[in-house]
């Protein structure tokens, strides 16, 4: 019971039946809420009665209120894991959303939702990372055997020179000592060669001795070219540190559910991809820029396709073969 209904009551007469029996001489426009101004002590144990119960009342409302919303929040935050879920599914609508052209009015490269990764995303992304930090070393002797390594393998019948010999200008190195040209592309750049003459030792071959189509009079570098790909993918892929937020990083942590290999398998695609724009273009060195640029926007391209879930499915993977 209010003390509204209480005054209200008052004005009826029905308060014990005494039908305004105590407000005889008084002004009704006198009363004011809360009736402070009544003396009778069966009108003040009421007031008290009122408030008390109005207290249990308010309490019991604001208890409600903060239960609705704990679970209207606790609602919201498995709402929101679930998108961020269902972002990841390649054949959702949202997913092609993401997954379409997206750069803004000025041309910068638009920023997506990082995902929820599995955790054998997340520790394959972890260790490509780590790749990306080792620079090259030239007085390590683990970076030396790798060099002696690509030789090996893209010239298996002859001798194998010195770390520092003119024989490695034909390999396409800028000097006679190739750990001068590797820069900020890293240790990962060797691995990639090797791992590109290793599993597909024709392509390799055919591009490091130009095998296919009408080349120009000048050529570019192959080991310079390889490792200016490498770079390339890293900045491409935003993968670098933290996790990926543009188109193609998101896809290609999508490929790492499935191949552990895959940056290195991408790295084999987009060599080939830049030569073959090389002979559309009949490019020469000076327009080498130009051509790894228009590349990677293939590349990128065919990484927002929908139904691409790995290196293989690329349109541009068919020139490995």
């Amino acid at each position: 019971m209010t003390s509204r209904t209480i005054r209200r009551r008052l004005h009826h007469g029905d308060v014990g039946g005494k039908n305004h029996e105590h407000l005889k001489g008084v002004d009704m426009d006198d009363l004011n809420e809360p009736l402070l101004g009544n003396k009778n002590d069966e009108y003040k144990a009421k007031e008290l009665e009122v408030k008390r119960l109005e207290d249990i009342l308010y309490d019991e409302q604001r208890k409600e209120r903060l239960h609705w919303t704990f679970l209207f929040s606790h609602i919201i935050s498995e709402w929101a894991q679930w998108l961020a879920k269902l972002l990841l599914g390649s054949g959702s609508f949202i997913a092609r959303i993401l997954t379409s052209p997206s750069t803004n009015g000025g041309g910068a490269t638009k920023k997506y939702l990082p995902p929820i990764l599995t955790p054998l995303q997340e520790a394959r992304l972890r260790n490509l990372q780590k790749r990306l930090e080792v620079p090259f070393d030239g007085s390590c002797l683990e970076h030396q055997d790798a060099l002696r390594e690509l030789w090996r393998s893209a010239y298996p019948n002859r001798e194998l020179p010195g770390l520092k010999s003119e024989l490695w200008k034909e390999m396409g190195w800028q000097g006679n000592d190739p750990s001068t040209d590797f820069r900020g592309g890293g240790f990962i750049s060797l691995e990639n060669l090797i791992f590109f003459a290793h599993t597909y030792p024709e392509a390799f071959q055919n591009l490091l001795n130009k095998k296919d189509g009408n080349r120009a009079e000048w050529e570019y570098p192959f080991a310079v070219a390889g490792i200016n790909i490498s770079f390339m993918l890293v900045q491409m892929l935003d993968i670098q540190s933290g996790l990926p937020s543009s188109r193609s990083g998101l896809r290609f942590l999508q490929f790492l559910i499935n191949d552990e290999s895959a940056f290195d398998e991408l790295y084999c695609v987009a060599f080939k991809l830049m030569d073959a724009h090389w002979l559309a273009r009949r490019a020469s060195y000076m327009e080498f820029n130009e051509v790894i640029k228009s590349s990677r926007l293939q590349l990128e391209r065919e990484l927002a396709i929908e139904d691409v879930t790995c290196v293989k499915d690329l349109p541009a993977y068919n020139l490995l073969r």
